[in-house]
């Protein structure tokens, strides 16, 4: 079993305590004409295109299944999802009540309850649960700085980053409950956001974005209906005190992911551009 830092990380997870070494600068003589730089393309050239594939991938979806996947909610809604034993989507008809904190502003909750996945026929992007691919992603990064962003409530500015956790799993988890899922390269709900809505199509667009340090900040992995507790194996908190109290709330479920405290995935990042 892996080696855990102080932080309840696995070996060369956490920064801290498994600094990575500084790169090898390779030293090259001087030619004497330069190279244009090459313009980066955009990444969002086209409007809601669903990525089919031409051939099935030869490759397993092992290769990018431990790619981390992570749900952002308030502190005050850990309960409610205990009590499921689920994370729900938001237009999921199991709803009891609401979530006690909602961090979606009411016109972000509106337009991605009208946009449809891959732009059929079918589920909208409020059928699905959300998921970023890192813990630095836009939208949260958002919420850390307490900057304005129209896809967040307006009370989530003054609410401290710390009052928040990230509920943590896996895209081979995902895929081993066989739950549809679907991948994208932005805001799900923007227009000019793509799909990767079958599993080939989503592994694809995962590998892409995992080399892409920009845009994987940006992208959402996407669960149809709900997301069964059991699957989430770690729980992100900010400090102790919120690790006590999650502790607290998770006495009486069954499901016992691993509760870390690190503090860096609740510090803005130095670019706080969204």
């Amino acid at each position: 079993m892996a080696d855990e830092c102080i932080h309840g990380l696995d070996a060369g997870l956490c920064d801290q305590c498994f600094p990575k070494p500084a790169p090898e600068v390779e030293v090259v003589a001087a030619s004497g004409s330069r190279t244009a730089t090459r313009p980066r393309l955009a990444s969002r050239a086209t409007p809601r295109r669903t990525l089919t594939p031409r051939t099935l991938s030869s490759t397993p979806l092992d290769d990018v299944g431990e790619q981390r996947i992570y749900h952002v909610t308030h502190l005050s809604n850990l309960a409610s999802i205990l009590t499921s034993g689920r994370i729900l989507a938001d237009a999921s008809e199991a709803w009891d009540s609401r979530p006690a904190v909602d961090i979606s502003s009411t016109d972000a909750r509106e337009s991605r309850r009208t946009t449809l996945v891959a732009g059929s026929d079918g589920p909208s992007v409020a059928d699905y649960v959300p998921f970023v691919l890192s813990p630095n992603a836009s939208i949260w990064q958002s919420i850390r700085t307490g900057v304005a962003d129209p896809r967040l409530s307006p009370g989530i500015r003054d609410t401290a980053p710390s009052d928040f956790v990230l509920l943590v799993t896996t895209v081979k988890r995902i895929v081993d409950s066989e739950a549809d899922s679907a991948v994208t390269d932005g805001d799900a709900a923007h227009v000019l956001t793509r799909f990767g809505a079958t599993p080939d199509a989503a592994e694809r667009m995962l590998r892409r974005l995992r080399a892409d340090e920009d845009s994987i900040l940006h992208a959402e992995f996407l669960v149809r209906e709900s997301v069964p507790f059991e699957l989430v194996t770690l729980i992100g908190v900010a400090n102790d005190k919120a690790r006590d109290v999650v502790k607290g709330i998770l006495k009486s479920s069954p499901a016992k992911p691993k509760v870390s405290v690190y503090p860096p995935w609740f510090q803005p990042t130095d670019d706080t551009a969204v």
